[in-house]
């Protein structure tokens, strides 16, 4: 029994197993992906049309100046705008300068004659006294520099043929003995020269009279009103025609200090040369005028100038003069600019070198310049050729 039960249970087939009723059915983990397939934008643009809209090309011209001196198209553009920058600052910088600076009160100049050999150290006396009370006026004025120059100014050694400490001031100073020199030489200043800055132009005359020696004279002659460096007075011959009859006068009464024989240079630096240029057909008695710095006389030529004095001219490679145009225009009735370059051949001055003189340098000790300006005075320099 027992054996063939078992034999039963060998023969019959495996039963499956009895499924779990908690065994759920799952769902297929196999999902649908979504295509990658993007459709794209397309990358055609559509562009703003090249064509751009011209200016039409017609312009106002301006109206015709008449320029004299060069007449090449860029260069005459150039100076009408330079000239244009310059009025335009000039008119506005000296009005809102002068609406600062406050008048320094000062005496009347001493009312004389004109000096004889007789009166001329009276003459020095009563300058020196009028300087001395300038002097006092301005330290009370609460100006101590103005004060100092004037004080310096009524020294005993010092020699003035006037002086006028009223606004910028004036002062015309001798160095040596005008009765007994044979060669003067009297100074024109430029741009920017009053009692304020009068040391400068102090040493300069100085200088000269040094390197000259004895019988020769030296005169500063502050004797007009110069024109600020910024402004419109000095592109234009306004103060030059103002001054030239005050030159033409002090030269006659000068004469008749001087010996007969005496020998007279003018010696005009910068806008004073413009002074000279000026007074220059009525400058009787003076033999020699050396041009410096310059730039211009207000003529084209040396013969323009119409004058029987010798005409010398020079400037350093270091003046800045040296780059400004020139050459004269006229605007709405006022000329501006002096014309043909001193130094140029086409103006007929002797030119004689004044090496790397800046502009404030021609008298610096030791110069070619201050040299050349010695020679001049003493007659003693070569006549070189026109230039």
């Amino acid at each position: 029994m027992g054996t063939a039960t078992r034999r039963t249970a060998e023969l019959a087939p495996p039963r499956e197993p009895t499924p779990d009723p908690r065994t759920r059915l799952r769902r297929p983990r196999t999902r649908l992906r979504r295509p990658r397939t993007r459709l794209r934008r397309p990358r055609t643009r559509l562009r703003r049309p090249r064509t751009r809209l011209r200016r039409p090309r017609t312009r106002l011209r301006r109206p015709r100046t008449r320029l004299h001196g060069s007449r090449t198209p860029t260069r005459t553009r150039l100076l009408r705008a330079l000239l244009a920058l310059l009025i335009a600052t000039a008119v506005i910088m000296p009005v809102s300068a002068a609406a600062a600076s406050p008048q320094i009160p000062a005496p009347a100049p001493a009312t004389l004659a004109a000096p004889t050999p007789a009166t001329l150290e009276s003459t020095y006396a009563a300058h020196r006294t009028n300087a001395e009370q300038a002097s006092r006026m301005a330290e009370a004025h609460g100006d101590g520099s103005r004060a100092a120059t004037e004080r310096a100014m009524a020294a005993p050694t010092r020699q003035f043929l006037r002086f006028d400490g009223r606004g910028p001031g004036q002062a015309v100073e001798v160095f040596g003995d005008l009765l007994k020199a044979e060669r003067v030489a009297v100074l024109v200043p430029g741009s920017d020269t009053s009692l304020d800055t009068y040391d400068r132009f102090h040493r300069a005359a100085r200088a000269l009279y040094d390197r000259t020696g004895t019988g020769t004279a030296v005169i500063a002659w502050l004797g007009y009103e110069t024109p600020e460096t910024i402004s419109a007075t000095v592109l234009t011959p306004t103060r030059a025609d103002q001054a030239a009859p005050k030159l033409r006068t002090f030269i006659r009464d000068l004469r008749g200090l001087l010996p007969s024989t005496a020998h007279v240079t003018l010696v005009c630096h910068s806008y004073g040369s413009v002074v000279c240029g000026r007074a220059a057909a009525g400058l009787n008695g003076v033999q020699d005028i050396a041009l410096i710095g310059s730039p211009g006389t207000g003529a084209d030529s040396v013969a323009a100038l119409h004058t029987s004095a010798r005409i010398w001219a020079a400037r350093g490679t270091d003046d800045w003069v040296g780059t400004v145009p020139h050459t004269r225009a006229d605007f709405f009735g006022t000329t501006v600019g002096f014309g043909t370059d001193p130094i140029s051949p086409a103006f007929g001055a002797r030119v004689f070198p004044a090496g790397n003189a800046g502009h404030s340098d021609y008298f610096t000790p030791g110069s070619l310049s201050l040299e050349h300006l010695a020679r001049i005075t003493l007659g003693t320099t070569k006549e070189p050729a026109h230039a």
